[in-house]
């Protein structure tokens, strides 16, 4: 069983009004639930990041280069692909871009549920900014992991200014920002075959994982969910 929704903070943007809130679950008392809402749509919640946490696990998994890896992660949502990339001892470096500056300020505040454990990481870094602009744009500086998680999937982008990031040439500008070796990852909440095609042609060795898991309710139903990874890695 759940409380009532305590709405926390909300914000108007051009993709719609954003909030943030959380309930608690009645038989657990101090446990919540957080989620983010776009215009009453369901963006992102505390109660499945499964797939969020293993965006971070997988992508490191899949580069073979030792340590001290720069990683940057556009997107912060909850924090918790963040969260599963900074448990690593490997990265040195974990700038986390969001275009919303508000949601950092989530962060900096405590309101997310993994403010505490974020906020004192000295190896997290929070930029405001737009990560599609950045990786399209010329390259300052290169990066060991690159982790996406932004839009709804490939083919439902929140904002069509991101379409390019999706498209040959525009890989072609993100593969710029990669380090030798170095590996792209993209959350997704479908699959997409004309994404996947578009990375077999931009990079030498590129995968797809489905990410599979049920969330109980009460009594004995089950809800599926099911989203994508997609992996690419420069040679």
């Amino acid at each position: 069983m759940i409380s009532e929704l305590d709405i926390l903070d909300s914000a108007d943007t051009a993709i719609g009004q954003i909030y943030l809130s959380r309930r608690e679950l009645l038989n657990q008392p101090g446990a919540w639930v957080y989620s983010v809402d776009i215009d009453g749509r369901l963006l992102m919640s505390s109660v499945s990041p499964r797939s969020e946490r293993q965006l971070a696990t997988s992508g490191l998994a899949t580069h073979r280069r030792g340590d001290g890896l720069r990683v940057l992660i556009g997107g912060l949502g909850l924090g918790y692909t963040a969260q599963a990339t900074l448990e690593s001892s490997r990265p040195s470096t974990v700038r986390v871009v969001d275009r919303m500056d508000f949601v950092i300020r989530w962060l900096k505040e405590g309101l997310l549920p993994l403010s505490e454990q974020l906020n004192a990481d000295e190896r997290l870094e929070l930029v405001q900014g737009d990560i599609y602009a950045e990786l399209l744009g010329p390259a300052s500086a290169t990066w060991d992991l690159i982790l996406i998680d932004v839009d709804h999937s490939p083919d439902d982008p929140l904002d069509a200014a991101s379409c390019a990031f999706y498209s040959a040439e525009g890989q072609q500008r993100v593969a710029g920002h990669l380090a030798p070796g170095g590996v792209l990852g993209v959350w997704s909440a479908h699959d997409s075959d004309s994404f996947a095609a578009v990375l077999d042609l931009t990079y030498p060795e590129t995968s797809r994982e489905q990410v599979r898991w049920t969330i109980e309710h009460e009594g004995e139903s089950k809800e599926p969910l099911h989203n994508v990874l997609f992996f690419a890695r420069k040679g």
